[in-house]
């Protein structure tokens, strides 16, 4: 039986089977050298990771590559024990990327139906509404996300990721434009996703979130300078 088949479609998350995220000597190459280069890590299942390092270092690219939105030049990430972007990848994979992508002529609501029920979710309205109270948008569930701010389109793309069953949870700079409703919303649902046994790999320059993540990966120039603690005195220059 693959991962896929194995995750329950009954809830607003999913248990996979097999490890978290995998990187393995990973690199990513456009043509002018190597953006991501020889990364090995893991993001264990049931834990919260965080991905730092200044701006080029790699993270997102490392996160395209993790969603299956890149192929990689060399080496492998797998999720749940499947190759990044496979079907069965995709199943358990849910990924919110530092700019909002929405659909322009659905609204709030509507996006989180059409997500839910694409992966299987019958009962998804109760979750939905949960995600809205909780994040701030149920006042602006029936509006349309292409008239919202920077903050409101980030809170709606995270409630989408959450709306679908997952194993894996893939966020790049999900704290950018929320207020602080938001921000505590989002550092509660990453617990509980965690806590159901996903692997939850966030890459941020937001310190308030290395003091709830069990671990930390830090890359500079596309390679791996850390991987340990998140209260490591190391990480403080990787997020400078």
């Amino acid at each position: 039986m693959t991962p896929a088949e194995e995750v329950s479609t009954t809830g607003s998350r999913a248990r996979g089977v097999g490890p978290g995220v995998v990187v393995a000597d990973l690199s990513k190459d456009f043509g002018d050298g190597p953006v991501v280069d020889g990364v090995t890590f893991e993001a264990p299942r049931g834990a919260q990771t965080a991905l730092v390092g200044p701006n080029g270092s790699g993270k997102t690219t490392l996160l395209a590559v993790a969603a299956g939105l890149l192929d990689p030049t060399s080496g492998r990430v797998t999720v749940m024990g499947a190759t990044a972007g496979s079907i069965e990848a995709r199943a358990v994979t849910s990924f919110v990327p530092d700019n909002p992508v929405l659909y322009d002529d659905l609204s709030v609501m509507e996006h989180l139906e059409y997500v839910a029920r694409l992966h299987g979710v019958r009962q998804w309205r109760p979750r939905a509404q949960e995600l809205v109270e909780r994040l701030g948008l149920a006042a602006r569930a029936d509006d349309l996300p292409s008239r919202f701010s920077r903050g409101l389109r980030q809170k709606t793309a995270i409630a989408v990721a959450l709306a679908r069953p997952f194993g894996a949870l893939l966020i790049d700079e999900p704290f950018v434009g929320l207020d602080q409703l938001g921000r505590t919303a989002l550092m509660e649902f990453l617990a509980e996703a965690s806590a159901d046994g996903a692997s939850v790999l966030v890459a941020t320059h937001q310190r308030d979130y290395l003091a709830v993540a069990q671990r930390c990966v830090g890359m500079l120039d596309g390679t791996v300078a850390f991987s340990g603690r998140p209260d490591d005195d190391a990480v403080s220059d990787l997020l400078d």
